[in-house]
């Protein structure tokens, strides 16, 4: 069995600590080559944007004063033609102007020597999180969720960041008899208010179990945090945000978006010839069930480290627009269900988990390569089909989640169920 071969590393350490240097040491390879990438050093002097490039571009707006240039898309891809001399990808810009005040800084520093202390920064957060949720089972999460880290340091994205803050959460809400760590979890959820629609599982998790304390902390992050926004942008800056929404959720109707990369229902369903509408009612369903599996978590889980896995991992899921980038966080939920798998799921269910994982990393990348190798960089995605298979796979782990959850909601009696 898959599952198996892979589990079989956790009981050898030397073993454990070779494959640890080895994907670490890919990791690293990988952040200086994107450096030299993102430089435009070399043979890389005219390239294509990613998405990096933007949150550079962002950072000068801020300093320059006309952030709200970013929320126009017709603006912001003047100004991403200005840097790339017309090589641009699609990329509107809807994160919160939290995320642009936290970007700020890297506008003193050339592309690459930001990108560098962002990724190395964020990726160190990460991996040290997460080896202090996993502890023996490291070397196996980061073997499986290889193609994902992977694919986040090719284009420069926060899914480190977001990862490392939902792994906080967990570390600390956990820990429930203390309430300086209650106040932690809290600080963590409230600082995903840069990616607000990752932390909706959590935001029910916390609701569930009655963590008041931790509720409170978010709620004073955001509020202080929005009201920071508010005198350093001017309250307009807020309607510039929605106004992007919802320019955005148009182009998401019409396809524009590469929902090839996409690991959401919304995505599937689309690139299955679904309308738009029914695409969006069954990315709604998609989010009902993966907040189902929170609440059956909560009552019914074996413990409160798979109730925190299985909330952990269902946060991609919700909102339509989550990318093969999003995935660390998945990594998160992974390492906390591991130590409850083993008689939670038979090996061959947990063969499946760990190949869903391993495609829904994986395929955006393959994929991406292939198209841009076929037809050139400056292809429109939607003129060439690729179907959205990580969305796929994410609604098969969101049923087999659901189906070892219902099963064991059946063998556990109420009292068994975690506080």
């Amino acid at each position: 069995m898959f599952a198996e071969t892979l589990e079989q590393i956790q009981s050898q350490p030397d073993k454990r600590t070779i494959y640890v240097r080895v994907v670490l040491g890919m990791l690293g390879t990988m952040v200086l080559v994107k450096t030299l990438w993102f430089a435009r050093w070399g043979v890389w002097q005219i390239r294509e944007l990613a998405d990096f490039d933007a949150f550079h571009i962002v950072a000068e707006r801020v300093w320059r004063g006309d952030l709200d240039l970013v929320y126009r898309f017709e603006s912001f891809m003047k100004l991403q033609d200005a840097v790339a001399g017309g090589a641009t990808s699609f990329m509107p810009w809807t994160y919160p102007p939290q995320f642009d005040l936290l970007l700020a800084p890297l506008a003193f520093l050339p592309l690459g020597v930001a990108y560098l202390l962002f990724t190395a920064a964020t990726l160190a957060l990460y991996l040290v999180t997460l080896r202090a949720i996993a502890g023996r089972d490291f070397a196996l999460a980061l073997i499986i969720m290889f193609p994902a880290l992977a694919i986040t340091l090719a284009c420069g994205q926060n899914g480190f960041l977001t990862g490392a803050l939902i792994g906080l959460f967990c570390l600390n809400v956990q820990k429930r008899q203390i309430p300086a760590n209650q106040v932690l979890a809290g600080l963590a959820l409230g600082a995903m208010v840069i990616k607000p629609h990752l932390a909706i599982a959590a935001a029910v998790y916390l609701l569930a179990t009655r963590r008041w304390t931790a509720i409170a902390a978010a709620a004073v992050v955001v509020l202080a945090s929005s009201l920071v926004c508010t005198l350093v942008f001017g309250p307009s800056i807020w309607a510039a945000m929605l106004g992007s929404i919802r320019e955005s959720a148009g182009f998401l109707e019409q396809g524009f978006y590469p929902l090839h990369r996409m690991i959401s229902g919304y995505a599937a369903l689309y690139m299955a010839h679904v309308p738009a509408t029914g695409a969006f009612w069954g990315q709604l369903a998609v989010a009902g069930l993966a907040l189902v599996a929170v609440v059956l978590a909560v009552t019914r889980g074996p413990s409160v480290a798979s109730a925190l896995g299985v909330t952990a991992m269902v946060s991609v899921m919700i909102s339509p627009y989550a990318y093969d980038y999003d995935l660390p966080m998945v990594g998160i939920g992974l390492v906390l269900l591991l130590p409850d798998l083993a008689r939670m799921a038979s090996a061959r269910e947990r063969s499946v988990m760990y190949g869903l994982i391993l495609l829904a990393g994986g395929y955006g990348l393959v994929q991406s390569a292939r198209v841009a190798a076929q037809f050139g960089q400056k292809v429109d995605p939607a003129q060439h089909f690729a179907p959205a298979v990580a969305g796929l796979a994410m609604l098969a782990l969101l049923a087999l989640l659901l189906k070892i959850l219902l099963r064991g909601a059946k063998q556990l009696t109420p009292s068994a169920a975690p506080a």
